[in-house]
């Protein structure tokens, strides 16, 4: 298509003798936001720095007692008492578990479980002859107490020791009932009754104490689950995505060298990966026909943490192979429907191997811009952490008396014995609730969150748009030297680097603050949506599901524009917005292009990425499910292998990406420059064309021969 045929785009460039690549003579731009980027930074620093100095992690890993304080941690009173026990277990049944997901009991941390039945009543009245026996209870008693002249009316009402104590079993550091069944019966220490003190306790109603008593556990178990399975194969996730590193460098490598086959290998392989897929989940779902409680509906069986209960359900398999059905056949029908386009796709790709062979420091580039990825999602989650963690222990009433109007409110376990709510309410205990606090700074914590993700948005799109600056200033050198690689500067990636921090941090701020802005949008949109789901609104369902549609569009476009506006001011040195509207209009001028081919080849790329991702899968699959017999040794024991295996994923796709990048914007800076060239020359002595005859012959769609060029110099 002519170049020429929509004024409303801007006229076309026009012949310029001086201009030979990106200009060396330019000046700072975007300077104000270069400041404010500045100004941005300093303020993260001082709220992290606030973060570390109130936050402490632990207070979302580890058990604490009812004064807030932690179980078995080193620096702390209870160092060497590792287990959290329950004064009354039975009192974890109660209702009001669910409003305040804390037991309405007195909690300790202890040494050890206790292994016997015994009581405070007959412990206190052998004390004398049977001192053992008294000094094996106290230890389940609030610390510091030992006062045996205190009568046992006095002592329970004031909750300094349990009524009774019965045999426990420590799980995920808390001490539950040791039960058991027997044909059915539930028992503990071969008993399904017992007497203490004249009040007969059954076995099922410890059951249902320690079943309350579990819903307070579970989120913590969870996370503490989470927490010990990335403990024990980080170091493997680490090997995985060093592996993928190494998968993508030789791909690309070789990319230079046989792009046509190598393109072709990883449709092929990404096909054949999806049909086994497709076989073995049918094989999955073949075998478990008959099988007791596999036909349960995925909807009734509910959210499960662990994962693999649903590989045990048909339905899990069917919708597994359903899903890459559909994949394979769009990839097919892609295929079929762009068969032309994709042998000029890969073409293009061959151009852009050429490039690359010349300029082999851009694949090194990826490995700085993956570790400024990883310090600053180090740097966001961490301080996510702090502030999620720097809230001060609060104590609330809890009582298992209705009539008590004091539940729930605010006190101190200092002075709670003392209190008219102890007087009002007998039973009532003052007990650690959760963390918060009514400070200042406690009530702007959610302010200081958005501002955390506000700022790693800011980080992160700043960090990728410094590395397509610099590969694309990298890239423009290549195709505007008319003698390759002689008119090249020597160090192409280096010399646009220094370029892009010297005039064009502003530019690169801006441009980020832009898309970052929008992403953060997008967050509060998901945080109202689940605010307000509860209230079953169609209407406001509706409205916040165009939003988050249009932002997501809004989001994909703000890429595509700034991607290419740092191709433009990588080349002539403007600010962001004439780069951006010179990026646009050039685009339009070149739609045709634009849409029919450029897209294509970020289609092949995409599928190498994929084939990369998935052999990297499939290997840490069988190594933490343990199928590889050469390394069961070495394979950790996992709660949930499936967090670290996702983990290993997405890690090795953020890495085959990070090299596949340069691929992708070399081809899209080509394809720019390309266009310029077009607009610019005329194929003439006097105005010869930059680009190759092969990329020519590939990207010129006049209708007369394009005239010839000078050959590359191999």
């Amino acid at each position: 298509m002519g170049t020429g045929d929509h004024p409303e785009f801007g006229e076309p460039k026009k012949f310029d003798a001086s201009f030979k690549g990106p200009i060396a003579n330019r000046s700072c731009t975007d300077v104000i936001c270069c400041l404010l980027f500045v100004v941005a930074l300093v303020g993260y620093f001082i709220v992290g720095l606030v973060a570390w100095t109130h936050g402490d992690p632990r207070k979302v890993i580890y058990a604490t007692d009812s004064r807030g304080e932690f179980c078995g941690q080193m620096g702390t009173t209870n160092k060497d008492k590792p287990f959290l026990f329950y004064f009354n277990i039975l009192k974890c049944a109660s209702p009001l578990l669910l409003l305040h997901l804390q037991c309405p009991t007195t909690q300790i941390c202890v040494k050890k479980c206790p292994d016997r039945f015994a009581s405070f009543v007959t412990a206190h009245q052998i004390r004398k002859w049977e001192p053992e026996k008294w000094k094996y209870y106290l230890q389940f008693c609030k610390p510091g107490f030992n006062d045996s002249a205190k009568s046992p009316v006095e002592v329970l009402r004031d909750q300094d020791c349990p009524t009774f104590i019965t045999p426990s079993k420590p799980f995920s550091q808390r001490c539950f009932p040791a039960l058991e069944t027997n044909k059915g019966v539930i028992m503990v220490d071969n008993k399904t009754n017992f007497n203490l003190d004249g009040s007969l306790v059954n076995a099922t109603q410890l059951l249902e104490g320690a079943k309350g008593a579990n819903e307070v556990r579970d989120a913590r178990e969870v996370v503490m689950k989470i927490f010990e399975d990335y403990t024990k194969s980080w170091y493997w996730i680490l090997i995985g995505m060093v592996l993928a590193l190494v998968l993508s460098l030789i791909f690309v490598l070789l990319m230079r060298f046989i792009a046509k086959v190598m393109v072709w290998l990883s449709i092929l392989l990404v096909i054949a990966a999806l049909g086994y897929g497709i076989f073995h989940c049918y094989m999955e779902y073949a075998s478990l026909k008959g099988v007791q409680g596999s036909d349960i509906n995925i909807k009734d069986l509910g959210f499960q943490t662990d994962l693999r209960v649903y590989l045990h359900l048909r339905q899990t398999w069917l919708a597994f192979m359903i899903a890459q059905i559909i994949v394979e056949v769009v990839i097919i029908l892609l295929l079929i429907f762009l068969r032309k386009r994709i042998a000029i796709a890969i073409a293009l790709i061959k151009e852009a191997s050429r490039a690359i062979g010349y300029i082999m420091s851009s694949l090194l580039y990826p490995l700085i811009t993956f570790a400024l990825l990883l310090f600053c999602i180090a740097y966001w989650a961490i301080t996510a952490v702090y502030l999620a963690t720097s809230n001060e222990a609060v104590y609330k009433v809890f009582a298992d008396d209705k009539n008590c109007n004091h539940t729930s409110k605010t006190c101190d376990p200092k002075t709670f014995i003392d209190s008219i709510i102890k007087k009002g309410c007998a039973e009532a205990q003052c007990s650690f609730a959760f963390y918060g606090g009514e400070s200042y700074y406690h009530r702007y914590l959610i302010v200081f969150q958005f501002y955390n993700v506000f700022l790693f948005f800011w980080l992160v799109n700043f960090t990728i748009a410094l590395g397509e600056i610099i590969l694309a200033g990298a890239f423009a050198s290549y195709y505007w030297a008319f003698n390759k690689p002689a008119d090249m500067p020597k160090f192409p990636v280096m010399a646009s680097m220094g370029r892009a921090l010297r005039y064009h941090v502003g530019s690169l701020a801006f441009g980020s603050l832009i898309l970052a802005i929008v992403q953060t949008i997008r967050v509060l949109l998901e945080y109202i949506d689940q605010k307000v789901r509860a209230a079953q609104n169609k209407v406001a369902k509706f409205i916040l599901s165009c939003m988050k549609c249009c932002f997501w569009c809004l989001e994909k476009f703000l890429k595509f524009l700034n991607r290419n506006a740092y191709i433009m001011i990588a080349i002539y040195g403007n600010n962001f917005c004439t780069s951006a509207k010179n990026a646009f209009f050039l685009l339009m001028r070149n739609i045709i292009r634009v849409v029919v081919l450029d897209k294509v080849t970020d289609f092949l790329l995409l599928l190498g990425k994929l084939l990369i991702v998935g052999a990297v899968g499939i290997l840490g699959f069988f190594f933490f499910t343990n199928r590889i017999s050469i390394l069961e040794d070495k394979s950790p024991t996992l709660n949930y292998y499936w967090l670290p295996l996702m983990t290993l994923m997405v890690g090795s796709y953020l890495v085959a990406h990070g090299f596949f990048s340069v691929y992708a914007m070399c081809v899209d800076t080509l394809f720019l420059c390309f266009c310029e060239d077009l607009e610019r020359n005329d194929g003439s002595p006097e105005r010869p064309y930059y680009s190759s005859l092969e990329l020519r012959d590939i990207l010129y769609k006049k209708n007369v021969d394009p005239p010839e060029a000078p050959e590359l110099q191999e």
